[in-house]
């Protein structure tokens, strides 16, 4: 048992962190208007990118997942059909199902990285920049 002093709930020496007061304690607004680019072409290109991609595919995959489920409720001897010697069809689409679910996010890591990366990436260099400008500016203001 630890001779720990400390009251149930508090945290242990040298965890705590304050939280950040925000932009409005160091001088100035935030310099970046998430709004403005929310509604750029550029963001409303990645999110209907993403959206394109994978909301169908989680469609695709649900069908499937349910397919299997109602199978192996409803569809006893179907499933039940020996393929090679105890490994019937229900444990073949079963396993099918793993399989699916790694090839997916392979898929995805592989799209991702080749559509909505880059694009991801020119974004946050823009948002990078306009707030290294913004609080440059702040700076600048604050010395006056």
């Amino acid at each position: 048992m630890s001779n720990d002093a400390r009251t149930p709930g508090e945290p242990q020496a040298g965890t705590h962190r304050e939280p950040d007061p925000g932009p409005a304690a160091h001088g100035g607004d935030d310099p970046i208007d998430y709004v403005a680019i929310e509604h750029s072409p550029e963001f409303v290109e990645l999110r209907h990118r993403h959206r394109s991609f994978v909301f169908p595919l989680a469609v695709a995959f649900l069908v499937w997942y349910f397919a299997y489920v109602l199978l192996a409720d409803y569809a006893h001897e179907f499933m039940a059909t020996p393929v090679w010697g105890n490994v019937n069809v229900g444990i073949i689409l079963g396993l099918a199902q793993f399989v699916t679910t790694f090839a997916i996010t392979t898929w995805y890591v592989s799209h991702a990285n080749k559509r909505f990366d880059p694009l991801a990436a020119d974004l946050r260099a823009q948002l990078e920049a306009e707030d290294a400008i913004g609080r440059d500016a702040a700076a600048r203001g604050g010395r006056s």
